[in-house]
């Protein structure tokens, strides 16, 4: 009788957990939130990676703020650093221990994450993960607008915006590694030295001088060939006015703001020019594609051909603190969050 009222024993479950940072709604940087989520197991074609250093990229901000939108509650981030942990079904090529990196991870501001193998890249030996997450995405992007949207030659010249900035100063070194003459823009005399020891013949101090008129002292008249910029609203128009006759405006990012709306008419007055929007992801859209661009730029890095920029390095708690250091232009190099 008695054992009968007992009450029934309560199985208790303990389920995997990790902290991660996520968005329950759109605004500033106070809507970074940490939390604790759910080890999420790998599905057929992905990869359980544990996190060792993730890439901070302006694109995070923009999910942030709405500007890109997102289903919510969200964990930001795309690019990461780490060690395989668990493979899914399927999935070959890849062994729990290796060390990988990608820039399409499924939410890297936390501890672990999945990520697509087919956009998984190993990384060679010599490259800490801080290295490889400082390489990766910045370095494709530096890689795909120097080798595919304007090929760069020996004689070109180029006009790169944010000179001392991730991308800024990996395209540098590309674009003088194939012989082309770099001219930069940078805010301070310290971001200056940066570009200049990166390979750029010619940096200009923006907030002393004006851009398109020393672009074209330095040119004698005669404008560059392309510009890469990812500035948007507040280089837009002086960036056309500095290119050649059928010169190209690869506008890459949008820091300042978008690009307010434009009549290509325009492009023909100021001598046939060509403007393109171009992003990564259809410069890594197949493996061919992908392999060489991650090769180059992780196997130059690992050679020391290539420099890289860490020193600024956040706790993954201190997201919102990193977001608004990048978006104040406070940084140079790689911005990096550590789990």
């Amino acid at each position: 009788m008695n054992a009968r009222l007992q009450p029934p024993t309560l199985k208790v479950h303990s389920y995997p957990v990790m902290k991660a940072i996520q968005i329950h709604a759109t605004g500033g940087p106070e809507v970074l939130e940490l939390v604790e989520l759910p080890i999420p197991h790998p599905g057929p074609g992905q990869v359980l990676i544990r996190v060792e250093a993730i890439g901070v990229n302006f694109i995070e901000i923009y999910f942030r703020k709405g500007t890109y939108k997102a289903a919510l509650p969200l964990t930001p981030g795309s690019e990461a650093s780490g060690t395989v942990e668990e493979l899914g079904p399927g999935v070959t090529g890849f062994a729990a221990g290796d060390m990988v990196a990608s820039t399409s991870v499924l939410g890297s501001y936390a501890e672990y994450a999945l990520v697509p193998a087919a956009q998984l890249v190993k990384v060679p030996g010599g490259l800490s993960p801080e290295q490889a997450a400082a390489a990766l995405l910045q370095g494709m992007t530096a890689h795909y607008l120097a080798y595919s949207t304007f090929p760069l030659k020996a004689g070109d010249t180029a006009l790169v915006h944010a000179g001392a900035g991730g991308v800024g100063l990996l395209l540098t070194q590309m674009a003088t590694r194939l012989g082309a003459r770099v001219i930069t823009t940078v805010s301070t005399p310290a971001k200056a030295e940066l570009s200049l020891d990166a390979g750029a013949s010619d940096v200009i101090l923006y907030t002393e001088q004006d851009f398109e008129a020393e672009v074209k002292r330095l040119t004698n008249g005669k404008g560059v060939d392309v510009v890469y910029d990812s500035v948007g609203k507040t280089t837009f128009e002086k960036s056309l006015n500095c290119l050649r006759p059928r010169g190209l405006l690869a506008l890459f990012g949008g820091s300042s703001g978008p690009v307010p709306p434009f009549d290509l008419i325009q492009l023909s007055g100021k001598g046939s020019l060509f403007i393109t929007r171009p992003t990564l992801w259809h410069y890594i859209a197949n493996r061919a594609e992908l392999d060489w661009r991650s090769g180059d730029v992780l196997g130059w890095a690992s050679k020391g051909e290539l420099k890289l920029r860490t020193e600024y390095v956040y706790p993954l708690d201190q997201a919102a603190q990193a977001q608004i250091d990048m978006e104040g232009r406070q940084t140079t190099g790689k911005i990096l969050l550590e789990p």
